[in-house]
């Protein structure tokens, strides 16, 4: 097994498709997704009791709500629940048809917006699209189709200042950005951020000379862009400018979300997948499925809170 020497694993127990993992800073306490398994998860960052929920569909993503509680988008739907473990209360169904389509990355803005990036399964029809929910007013919540035309949603994030959005579709090595206005929540301005090579032919795990494709991502408070580059076994560091600052290699072949935390924000934890993975690659990357993190020189944003009326 290879050694990693900069990461710590969070908790022992491998998870299928780790994803959308936010620090709560109430709480002080990680949470993620198991989209796979089904379930949502929290843990201590020290490495104490780990909690996991069951869910009727696959969690594609959640965020903190402001007042307590989560908001989470499953495959059938997005729902609050007030409480851990508690009921799911409808907030709104996304237009796709969750036969074929379901919830992917995702988060919120910094006015309370739950933003909900799409997949779709076949990868037939690009039917993957990013959609805004704004409950922060009395009555039903407003749906916003954002973005569209792709494959695999991911790599959701916002500059530090809210100018700026950025979106990715993995099967297509592409992170996309726009200029944003938060008080309007319109995007302006599209244009390509990152563009990776795309999977070699006949490539495996042991070819290191592929660097995977954009997953789950995250932003610093200097503005810098950290991506999860899955089959790619790292996550890197890159400026407002494009400019790859860093890249860090991964206990597992397909990282899939950063996110900061700890209580100066200064811990990179990362989600990972096992789920799909050859006995080959598991017996090198046996963590896999596990969250790790590491402590990094700068702050991440903090997280959002989902705000209703």
């Amino acid at each position: 097994m290879i050694q990693y020497p900069a990461w710590q694993t969070l908790h022992p127990a491998p998870y299928e498709l780790g994803e959308s993992p936010f620090w709560h800073p109430q709480e002080q306490l990680l949470y993620w997704v198991d989209i796979s398994g089904k379930k949502i998860l929290r843990a201590q960052c020290d490495g104490g009791a780990l909690q996991a929920w069951d869910m009727p569909s696959e969690p594609g993503c959640i965020a903190p709500v402001l007042g307590g509680g989560l908001v989470v988008a499953l495959r059938h739907g997005v729902f609050r629940a007030r409480t851990w473990g508690g009921v799911l209360d409808p907030v709104v169904e996304l237009p796709y048809d969750p036969a074929t389509v379901r919830a992917n990355d995702g988060k919120c803005d910094a006015l309370g917006r739950f933003w909900v990036g799409t997949i779709d399964e076949p990868k037939a029809s690009h039917a993957a699209a990013l959609f805004s929910i704004d409950a922060r007013q009395s009555g039903t919540a407003s749906v916003k189709r954002q973005a569209g035309g792709a494959l695999t949603g991911n790599g959701l994030a916002w500059a530090p200042d809210n100018c700026t959005v950025y979106w990715a579709d993995t099967p297509d090595h592409t992170v996309h950005t726009w200029d944003y206005s938060l008080d309007a929540n319109t995007l302006s301005a599209h244009r390509t951020f990152l563009q990776f090579a795309p999977k070699p032919a006949g490539w495996a795990f042991q070819d290191d000379s592929y660097q995977g494709r954009p997953d789950g991502a995250a932003v610093d408070v200097a503005g810098n862009y950290w991506v999860s580059m899955f089959e790619g076994a790292r996550v890197c560091q890159f400026a407002p400018n494009s400019a790859l600052l860093s890249q860090h290699a991964v206990p597992a072949q397909c990282p899939t979300m950063p996110c900061f935390g700890g209580p100066d924000l200064k811990t990179l934890f990362i989600t990972t997948a096992r789920h799909g993975r050859s006995p080959a690659e598991l017996a090198l990357y046996p963590e896999s499925g596990c969250v790790f993190s590491m402590r990094v020189d700068i702050a991440g944003l903090a997280v959002s809170f989902y705000c209703t009326a």
